[in-house]
């Protein structure tokens, strides 16, 4: 990859040419021994700088102008995890807010379909933290490559795709804590379709700092995103899960909208144009928006779709529900008839705290974010403690 912008990372020729195999590295000791600093032999401008514990087999998994994640053998567990390089982490202070609610967020969870932090690595010295680096549980793959692959997908690998999401869901909210982003790609399974969510970057809607980031994503935006609708409640996740059910079934997305408007005329073309009573969520403005488009009536989802059976059809009907207080909940989607093979409340546990955005209800410097990260850190990593 290369350098698309300033501080740009990048991958080697192995990874760009889609190989996963693993990368010859030149390692050195550094820092007393207590750390490894890798250099891939083709590249010496590509160095990643662990903790000693993190031996080969390196293997490049995917990049972006912002980090580059690796595949690493952590040499105490014997556990091969993702680790993922944040270069510069702290300079904009948009994605380092993220990233620190992500890390807090994932942190606190506990739960088989989310994903979970193994390691956050301290930094040598503290003034020469500015990468920051994320052990994470290592998954294959993602649902957008599987959806847009050739693998076929049966009736049950849907089912137990969506249940697995849903579980995951009702753990998330049940901690306070909305998604608000969910899409196939951050959605992660390995082979035996044992699920993960993650990117938990959305501003939630406990934090103060609501506006400040909507997700670039508009495919899988409920209405009350789309149109800014100024409180957003648990009901924005079931509406993504009920698009990634469609983006299941038909093998591509089900609303790819060029812009907001183009997003919301899709939606409306197929779920119809709503009553003025399921307009009550949104202020003057936006209600005027919607009634000012042309009117489109509803399509019967059975004749769209004829290949989904009813119990499916009657689910995806309630997730892609306009008006959100009437969109089926979570809990209510577990217990449809579709998961009657599935659906077992033993086994889908609330988290028994919720999550608190407390460290956001002060104004966040980039030395506060460090902070705070360095303490995440120390506490998965005591030792290292100075």
């Amino acid at each position: 990859m290369g350098e698309t912008q300033e501080g740009a990372e990048e991958m080697p020729e192995a990874q760009k040419e889609g190989g996963a195999a693993p990368v010859k590295m030149e390692s050195t000791l550094c820092h007393g021994g207590r750390f490894v600093r890798y250099n891939t032999c083709s590249n010496r401008r590509i160095v990643f700088e662990v903790t000693s514990k993190y031996k080969p087999p390196i293997i490049p998994l995917r990049s972006d102008p912002y980090s580059v994640t690796w595949s690493v053998l952590n040499s105490e567990t014997g556990e091969q995890v993702a680790i993922k390089r944040i270069r510069y982490a702290f300079d904009k202070m948009i994605y380092a807010k993220r990233m620190l609610r992500e890390v807090k967020i994932l942190r606190h969870m506990d739960h088989e379909n989310v994903l979970a932090i193994r390691d956050i690595i301290p930094p040598p010295q503290w003034e020469l933290f500015n990468d920051v680096y994320i052990a994470y549980e290592l998954m294959e793959t993602n649902l957008h490559q599987i959806i847009h692959s050739d693998q076929p997908l049966s009736e049950e690998h849907i089912q137990y795709i969506l249940y697995q999401i849903l579980c995951g869901l009702k753990y998330i909210h049940s901690a306070s804590v909305l998604h608000g982003d969910l899409q196939p790609s951050n959605i992660l399974l390995n082979a035996s379709c044992d699920l993960k969510i993650f990117d938990f970057g959305f501003e939630p809607i406990t934090s103060p700092f609501i506006r400040e980031y909507i997700p670039a994503t508009k495919s899988y935006r409920a209405p009350e995103l789309l149109l800014n609708s100024s409180g957003y409640t648990a009901a924005i996740d079931v509406w993504s899960v009920g698009c990634i059910f469609m983006e299941l079934v038909e093998r591509k997305c089900l609303f790819p909208g060029k812009d907001i408007v183009h997003q919301i005329c899709l939606v409306l073309e197929l779920i119809g144009t709503p009553k003025e009573d399921d307009l009550g969520f949104l202020d003057e403005v936006d209600r005027r928006s919607i009634l000012g488009l042309p009117c489109y009536a509803r399509q019967s989802f059975a004749e769209k779709f004829p290949q989904m059976h009813r119990t499916a059809i009657d689910l995806v009907e309630k997730m892609l529900t306009f008006n959100p207080s009437q969109r089926i909940t979570v809990e209510d989607a577990l217990a449809h008839p579709y998961f009657a093979s599935l659906h077992d409340t033993s086994d889908e546990p609330v988290c028994k705290t919720p999550f608190s955005f407390d460290f956001e209800q002060h104004v966040l410097t980039e030395e506060h974010v460090k902070e705070l990260i360095y303490r995440e850190a120390l506490a998965l990593n005591p030792e290292y403690q100075t």
